[in-house]
């Protein structure tokens, strides 16, 4: 994904609108992050891109995959201070035995120098998977379920944070973890995906 995008949420436009120009549903309900942007389309190809590394156990594509991050966050990054992100729930993460997001905050922390708050967020209660869920019930589904690490309130308190994860479907699960980190007084919060639906 390149220029023309929403200034906000990154979503691409068929052509340029201007600076600072916003996507519809940027402009009816603004998100609380500030920017978000995302390295290519979530569609057939990509998708397999994703699923290997989500649950396939390819996690050295986590390294392949931060140039792109790189490059599409370029922006957002020169306006970050910590990399944080998006927690799996504890059983799931026993299950896959790792979390994909995490593996790209490292990544690109190797990457970018940027330090990675591994631990920075936690969900609080298990959540259904997003998959097949409708904007609400996806909405409703993650609604409190994160919080800040107690332990890392300090790093994050104050600075302004990277969020990442793999894929930005509907951005329930982002806006969620972005209320939180604000709550635990982040400056602010700017959200990197590897994917986003269009």
């Amino acid at each position: 994904i390149t220029d023309p995008v929403c200034d906000c949420c990154g979503l691409p436009f068929e052509y340029a609108l201007g600076d600072g120009a916003l996507c519809g549903e940027c402009l009816r309900e603004r998100p609380d992050y500030a920017r978000a942007r995302a390295a290519f389309r979530y569609d057939d190809h990509s998708r397999k891109l994703i699923l290997n590394l989500k649950y396939h156990d390819h996690t050295y594509l986590a390294s392949v995959y931060s140039p792109w991050l790189a490059q599409a966050g370029k922006a957002l990054i020169a306006a970050s201070d910590v990399i944080v992100p998006v927690p799996l729930y504890y059983w799931r993460f026993v299950g896959r035995r790792y979390n994909q997001s995490a593996l790209l905050a490292a990544a690109l922390s190797k990457k970018t120098r940027l330090p990675a708050i591994q631990d920075g967020l936690k969900r609080t209660r298990h959540t259904k998977q997003q998959t097949g869920l409708t904007f609400a019930q996806r909405r409703k589904n993650v609604q409190g379920a994160f919080a800040v690490n107690p332990k890392r309130k300090a790093a994050i308190k104050g600075h302004r944070v990277l969020l990442v994860d793999d894929v930005m479907t509907t951005g329930a699960t982002l806006e969620q973890c972005t209320k939180a980190l604000l709550k635990a007084g982040a400056q602010s919060v700017n959200i990197l995906t590897l994917a986003r639906t269009v």
